[in-house]
């Protein structure tokens, strides 16, 4: 399956990825967190209901995955494609330094009445205005931003540059810097700048074998800061998520944002 046929299939399935309506977690896996030198990774993503497992549907991007080099520069997925449970693409590691992997959606979804029956629509802020009728029967409109991300080091770590639009993650701990037993801290930033009341959940993958998720449940402080110690070695699923009324269209009252990250913890 092309990009471009991916891109179809997710703008009808995934347009706009709203935390409201997000009823399994979803996640990116990187075959590897860290390299000694340049090499190549595979990655998969899905969504499922059981932390790092395949059981529900493959991960939509909408243009593809955002692979963001230690120079800043764009690198291009490998061997994209969709299955029935996930999606995987493979990413050629060239340069030292940390690569951020993303999947990032915003926009707006729209519901309406017609002629006695619900029309449904979701799109950008700028198309909402020609697709959208202005005094639309029991118009009922919602605005959210996604990011679903993890990141890869090569050799000597380098410290990710922030976005500066969303709900993202600023590491004071670096991402592929964690070791089971030590304490980490991260801040978040909501369009580039700290916030507070950010609600954040940390699981441990493997949760298919053991009776208990044992999730981690956080709330950011005055500087948009968490703090907590790993509890074990593995594969970690962080989930984010806050609302604000910074909206980009009159007609939506909040705006939903949720971030999502998948992080390696190593054994001491």
């Amino acid at each position: 399956m092309t990009i471009r046929t991916l891109a179809s299939a997710a703008i009808l399935a995934a347009c706009v990825c709203l935390p409201s309506v997000q009823a399994h977690d979803v996640w990116l896996l990187p075959s590897s967190t860290v390299l000694s030198k340049a090499g190549y990774i595979t990655v998969d993503g899905a969504s499922s209901n059981q932390t790092f497992h395949f059981n529900h549907r493959p991960l939509m991007m909408r243009d593809g995955p955002s692979i963001t080099a230690p120079d800043g520069s764009a690198v291009a997925a490998e061997n994209l494609l969709q299955g029935k449970l996930r999606t995987v693409f493979d990413v050629h590691l060239k340069q030292a330094g940390t690569y951020r992997l993303a999947v990032a959606n915003s926009g707006i979804m729209a519901s309406w009445k017609e002629g006695g029956e619900t029309k449904r629509w979701r799109g950008t802020a700028e198309e909402f205005v020609t697709k959208v009728p202005a005094q639309a029967e029991d118009l009922s409109v919602r605005e959210g931003s996604s990011r679903i991300e993890t990141f890869v080091t090569v050799g000597e770590p380098t410290l990710p540059v922030p976005i500066g639009d969303g709900l993202e993650l600023v590491p004071v701990t670096h991402p592929n810097d964690l070791y089971a037993g030590e304490e980490a801290s991260f801040r978040f930033f909501v369009d580039g700048k700290p916030v507070a009341g950010v609600e954040v959940v940390v699981v441990r993958g493997g949760t298919r074998y053991r009776d208990q998720q044992e999730k981690v449940e956080l709330v950011t402080d005055a500087d948009g800061k968490v703090s907590f110690t790993w509890p074990a070695a593995g594969m970690y699923w962080l989930d984010a998520d806050i609302a604000d009324d910074k909206t980009s269209v009159k007609q939506a009252k909040e705006r939903r944002l949720a971030y999502t990250a998948t992080f390696e913890v190593l054994p001491q």
